[in-house]
């Protein structure tokens, strides 16, 4: 099925879209820095450019949404239109985010991933404070 929109607007719809400073990455953020937990965003020089680099902890954290990222969950449905665009770039989205993690674990970092779904309002406390007990795990090793 053809898509939608023109090339042009496409190219303007998907510019449109934030790849760093997202609400969910926001909301882990302002968690973890209410909890004494310092942090660095966006560091360049690892692979995948986590969202979130905890140092002290040698952990990363990336804050990944449900569609890109093609998470198990009901927020994930493979788009209707334009299907031979969207299924190869959301499979390369999940083959490089297997490269990423597999490539920092080899340099020794700790890596864990908050999904979009997670932080909805009902749930997003619990989870947090389970990132703060993987987090302080991960200093104990």
């Amino acid at each position: 099925m053809a898509d939608n929109h023109s090339k042009e607007v496409r190219s303007m719809n998907m510019s449109h879209i934030r790849s760093t400073n997202s609400k969910p990455e926001e909301i882990v953020r302002k968690w973890l820095f209410a909890h004494n937990f310092r942090y660095r965003k966006n560091v360049r020089k690892l692979p995948g450019c986590p969202d979130i680099v905890l140092a002290k902890y040698q952990t990363v954290i990336f804050v990944n949404g449900c569609f890109w990222h093609k998470h198990d969950c009901p927020r994930f449905v493979w788009p209707s239109s334009n299907q031979e665009y969207w299924k190869p770039k959301i499979q390369r989205n999940v083959e490089r985010d297997c490269e990423n993690k597999t490539a920092l674990q080899n340099i020794g970092w700790n890596v864990l991933t908050i999904w979009e779904c997670e932080l909805k309002k009902d749930i997003r406390e619990k989870r947090l404070e389970r990132l703060a007990c993987e987090i302080q795990n991960n200093i104990n090793r």
